[in-house]
């Protein structure tokens, strides 16, 4: 299985998300964003990046609808926030994460999200902790180009949190992903306080 890369195009210009891309050798770009535009950087809007990827020879994929952080299902919502333990558990889900799988034979590619900080965003927290035991190999590219493996984000997610990385047990470092998931999950209720805009174009 090739690597599995993730990357956020945060407020990149498009060419250095590309520069990105090239330099780990990515072939395709699954986009998880549940709704796929973004006000501040309409470069990364879904028409826009598609025809930037296919310009340099990489394949995009939406997949926002299977692997999206926020959902169309009501059963995965308790008290207006998502619950990713709920999310993961969708048929739908399950459905994209088989067809990342089936991608990863054929070649390496990157899960494109918002945010810059894997830990801050549900490619990892979600996704990636449901692709951790079958993956064997998963790299987060960061703004400078360099890679932080999912092992060691792990190890950062514990200390940001308070649990510290001597004890990362398997129990601890689910209770950090829970704790994670909870802290930045959709709530359908949100809206950005000082634009209006609404929270899906902020935590895709």
């Amino acid at each position: 299985m090739n690597t599995l890369f993730t990357i956020g195009h945060s407020d990149y210009p498009a060419g250095h998300l590309l520069s990105l891309l090239r330099r780990h050798g990515v072939a395709a770009v699954a986009d998880v964003r549940s709704s796929p535009y973004s006000q501040r950087s309409p470069q990364f809007n879904r028409e826009n990046l598609k025809s930037t990827l296919k310009s340099a020879g990489l394949i995009y994929v939406f997949l926002g609808r299977e692997l999206g952080a926020r959902r169309e299902e009501k059963e995965c919502y308790i008290e207006g926030r998502a619950d990713y333990l709920l999310i993961a558990k969708l048929p739908l889900f399950q459905e994209g994460l088989r067809r990342l799988q089936q991608g990863l034979t054929r070649m390496p590619l990157a899960l494109l999200c918002a945010e810059h900080d894997p830990l801050a965003c549900h490619r990892t927290i979600l996704i990636c902790r449901s692709l951790r035991d079958s993956c064997p190999d998963i790299q987060h590219i960061r703004r400078d180009g360099g890679l932080e493996s999912n092992a060691k984000a792990e190890l950062r997610l514990l200390k940001e949190l308070g649990f510290g990385d001597s004890n990362a047990t398997p129990e601890i470092i689910n209770q950090a992903y829970d704790l994670q998931g909870r802290h930045i999950a959709y709530t359908n209720e949100c809206a950005h306080e000082e634009t209006g805009i609404p929270q899906e174009y902020l935590r895709l």
